[in-house]
């Protein structure tokens, strides 16, 4: 499986230098959900486009759009017709592609499109691709189809499946968010290709040991003797609330001192309150939405990171947490393997073992000489992820897919 530094042909391959665009590189992108949203795949969507926009590539982004977006977009952004998603509402679909946009593409004449949400305007956008003999690409941000077992859907999982499959043939390149997330999509069968690994970076100057604040701390009833086990994330059933919650009401029951600290909001909210005693006095403590420094502060007051969502297909959460110099506590799930070395900078436990998750955040809480060691070896491997290089690299790939396409 090629890696996101070596995104090369070989040398029989290889282009005449003539094949390549003369004018500025048009990266025409869609995405599901580009900023109505706050989450890591469209966060990561938003940097991508800042970065190819500094290299004087020209950038297009169709996407369904709100009223009440979560921030501003990056790049020119091009609205698609959406609904909301009935019992999800803070999400839409699109359901294709109006002529009016299909005209607005050609127009722009992208050298390649990139996809990343298979909903029917992806399939619309693909097909338009194909006709216009422009290469198309698509990343994977997520793990779709599992999200209907946690809704009592589960049935549906295997048309899900088959529909992805559909979506994910036929492309130029499939990019993933780690080499074991792309592996398990191909031994799924979702995709057939060796994909190319499009990681996640960190913003160290965001993200450091140094946003510790024991007064924030205090001020939200923290004892200096309780180990704080962090969640961060939307609260919405796929992220594994039911496992945050079975983990820390079984450290209460072995009367290991903690608190846990929930950052984040979502439909979810009320339930999972109800699930770990918020408002109590030893209760855990639920902060809101927070972003910038404040989120940034959140992590590194903490002293571990709990997180049991097997849906991630990379865990940027993991990522920010090591950079603040904190342990994590992950699924052997998904990217989390990829970023959780398990006894050095983390540990790394079976998706449904609350005993063992318990077991793992015991260690942590007891030993404060063991959490600072596994956070120090978190923070050293967190400065590997530099967003500049790894955009870098999907820059050069779309080259080099452009390239094949008309040697």
């Amino acid at each position: 499986m090629r890696v996101a530094t070596a995104f090369k042909l070989p040398e029989s391959a290889a282009p005449a230098p003539q094949t390549r665009p003369a004018h500025p590189l048009r990266v025409a992108l869609y995405s599901g959900n580009y900023n109505y949203v706050r989450d890591g795949a469209n966060q990561a969507l938003n940097r991508l486009v800042t970065f190819l926009e500094a290299q004087g590539c020209v950038v297009r982004v169709y996407s369904p759009t709100s009223d009440t977006p979560a921030f501003e977009p990056a790049g020119t952004l091009v609205s698609v017709p959406s609904f909301a998603i009935p019992g999800r509402s803070e999400y839409r679909v699109a359901p294709g592609l109006p002529d009016r946009l299909k005209a607005d593409i050609r127009d722009f004449a992208p050298d390649i499109i990139h996809l990343s949400a298979p909903d029917p305007a992806a399939h619309a956008a693909k097909k338009l691709a194909r006709r216009l003999g422009v290469p198309v690409v698509a990343s994977i941000h997520t793990r779709f189809e599992t999200y209907f077992e946690y809704y009592g859907l589960g049935f549906i999982r295997p048309g899900i499946e088959a529909l992805l499959r559909r979506f994910y043939h036929g492309l130029d390149e499939i990019f993933v968010t780690s080499q074991g997330f792309g592996q398990t999509m191909r031994d799924t069968g979702i995709i057939g290709m060796a994909p190319a690994v499009w990681s996640r970076g960190v913003d160290k100057a965001r993200f450091n040991p140094g946003r510790r604040s024991p007064e924030w701390r205090w001020s939200l009833g923290i004892a200096d003797d309780e180990a704080v086990i962090g969640f961060v994330g939307r609260l919405v059933l796929e992220k594994g609330l039911d496992m945050v919650a079975a983990a820390v009401n079984e450290l209460t029951q072995r009367g290991v001192k903690h608190r846990l600290l929930v950052v984040g909001d979502g439909p979810a909210r009320a339930h999972f309150e109800a699930l770990v005693g918020a408002g109590k006095a030893d209760g855990a403590i639920f902060t809101g939405f927070l972003d910038g420094t404040n989120l940034a502060r959140a992590y590194a007051s903490a002293d571990m990171l709990l997180n049991p969502s097997t849906t991630e297909t990379f865990g940027n959460i993991n990522l920010e947490a090591m950079a603040s110099g904190i342990p994590v506590v992950a699924a052997r799930a998904g990217g989390n393997e990829t970023l959780v070395s398990d006894g050095i900078t983390g540990a790394l436990v079976e998706p449904r073992d609350m005993r063992a998750y318990a077991d793992a955040l015991a260690g942590y809480c007891r030993n404060a000489n063991l959490r600072a060691a596994h956070g120090q070896a978190g923070l050293a491997a967190a400065n590997a992820y530099d967003w500049d290089v790894i955009n870098g690299a999907v820059l050069s790939r779309y080259r080099d897919v452009i390239a094949a396409k008309h040697s």
